[in-house]
């Protein structure tokens, strides 16, 4: 696209880029031409060569492009935090997911559990099924995708519960979120913006990114389960 910003941004931010882009685009007249993926699909993409000029990523997923050059140190902003959330098919019944004893119950009570392979999400629940000491029951059953929307599989009758980002498993219509997984297992994910170093629209690229760090995206944020 000629008169826009390439946007490489990771699934959590992607409720939230659709929602601000026709409100971008008609205040400055530079559209975002954005593409999303889980972060860990993005960095090898970026690894590969592939052209940006501002991407989104998790703080340590831009750490790592900066340190490697490929993303200008001055740039990098935090954006937003996420949670890893638990959701159920709409008219489903909301199951105890309070503490770990009843999250543990909840998931292998469940005829499947769907999460994703990549990405900040899927990491923290595989990890989190090891340590609750029921990872080989858990994936006996789980439906695993390699990437996209685990909510989806919801919707398809796949799976009774799914877990991913709230921002993300709200992208999907017919599902409802119960809640956060218990806070004290887990660390939020920071969700950080850079410009690419090679970026040739440099100066657009900055204006985007003072527009995204902005008070003015933050109810937008929170509406699409995001913290700004």
């Amino acid at each position: 696209m000629g008169n826009s910003v390439r946007v490489l941004s990771t699934l959590a931010l992607k409720g939230a880029v659709a929602r601000l882009a026709q409100a971008y685009q008609a205040a400055s007249g530079v559209a975002i031409d954005a593409d999303f993926a889980p972060t860990l699909a993005l960095l090898e993409r970026l690894r590969g060569g592939e052209a940006a000029d501002l991407v989104i990523l998790t703080r340590e997923g831009l750490d790592e492009m900066i340190g490697e050059g490929r993303v200008a140190l001055g740039s990098a902003v935090d954006l937003a935090r996420s949670y890893v959330g638990v959701a159920v098919k709409a008219g489903a019944a909301h199951p105890d997911i309070a503490t770990d004893v009843a999250l543990r119950a909840t998931l292998l009570g469940a005829r499947a559990v769907a999460y994703s392979r990549l990405g900040a999400s899927g990491i923290l629940f595989a990890r989190l099924i090891e340590r609750l000491g029921i990872a080989t029951a858990i994936n006996a059953r789980a439906v695993i995708i390699p990437a996209g929307f685990t909510a989806e599989k919801l919707v398809s009758d796949e799976a009774d519960l799914a877990i991913q980002q709230i921002s993300e498993l709200k992208q999907i219509d017919g599902i409802e979120v119960v809640g956060p997984i218990p806070l004290n297992l887990q660390t939020p994910a920071v969700f950080s913006a850079g410009r690419m170093t090679a970026s040739p629209r440099a100066e657009a690229a900055d204006h985007l990114l003072r527009y995204l760090a902005s008070p003015a995206v933050a109810p937008v944020l929170r509406e699409t389960g995001l913290e700004p």
